[in-house]
């Protein structure tokens, strides 16, 4: 028990002179020192204590050729340290303060990544993903030739995939609350932006029955428009999804769109 409280002691003792040391080094004027502590912290993965330094070294530097150095140091340090927001806003900035510098590559795209990294779960207002994408794509345009291009479009694949979910989503709510009208807006403006997307073939499903749905509880002059725009939008599903698991389905609703024109006849 005695040892483990002399250890304990001896701990608290070194923690205590290194926080002294620090607080001294904080107070001090002499700046190259402060710049050469700050790299040994930030090279032991001691984030808080290096971006203290380097935030203060900012101003101080400012003009010099350690400005450079000094501000790419800061802004790694607040992403080591999990401020994604911050890190982005610094990142950005590097790119528009040192655009020559052999570091604005990496921090264009670090920009955009602390935006994908900020992404929310799709349930949620994807304004940052859709940031991370006009970023990313900002990223491809500047660099086009960048080692980093393969990242950056699969990081864009999965932000749109994010996307493309949630406003699949929001869809389906038009349909299962029977909002007809809105279906058939809302499917329609989301085979034509995501025409490849995994959700299409549903989506087209969703239109065709909500176009017959609609058309049978309609006045005479609406019905027959209706109906042919099931019909139409069952012959481009058949011909883009001929094995779509929902092809009996809309086979039974272009049938009676079929027969209830027939009869009308």
């Amino acid at each position: 028990m005695k040892k483990i409280i002399i250890v304990l002691l001896v701990a608290l003792g070194i923690g205590g002179v290194s926080c002294d040391r620090y607080n001294k080094l904080l107070k001090s004027s002499d700046y190259e020192l402060k710049l050469k502590k700050a790299l040994e912290y930030y090279n032991k993965g001691n984030y808080v204590r290096a971006s203290q330094l380097y935030e203060e070294l900012i101003p101080v530097m400012k003009g010099t050729d350690k400005s450079e150095e000094v501000y790419y140091y800061y802004t790694w340090s607040e992403y080591n340290m999990g401020d994604y927001i911050l890190a982005q806003y610094h990142f950005k900035n590097f790119t528009r303060q040192f655009f020559g510098s052999k570091h604005a590559e990496e921090c264009y795209f670090m920009n955009a990544y602390c935006y994908y990294l900020t992404s929310p779960n799709y349930q949620l207002d994807q304004t940052a993903t859709k940031n991370a994408i006009q970023e990313f794509q900002a990223f491809a345009d500047a660099y086009p030739s960048s080692e980093r291009l393969d990242s950056c479009n699969r990081i864009i694949d999965k932000l749109r995939a994010k996307i493309e979910h949630k406003e699949s989503d929001v869809v389906k709510q038009y349909y299962k609350i029977q909002d007809y009208k809105a279906t058939i807006t809302a499917t329609k403006n989301f085979v034509k932006e995501y025409p490849n997307s995994t959700y299409t073939e549903e989506m087209y499903y969703m239109m065709i029955n909500s176009y017959y749905l609609l058309a049978i509880n309609s006045i005479q002059e609406k019905k027959q428009e209706r109906l042919d725009g099931a019909i139409e939008s069952y012959l481009k599903f058949v011909d883009l999804y001929p094995q779509s698991r929902f092809l009996s389905r809309a086979e039974s609703v272009y049938a009676s769109c079929k027969e209830i024109k027939d009869k009308s006849k």
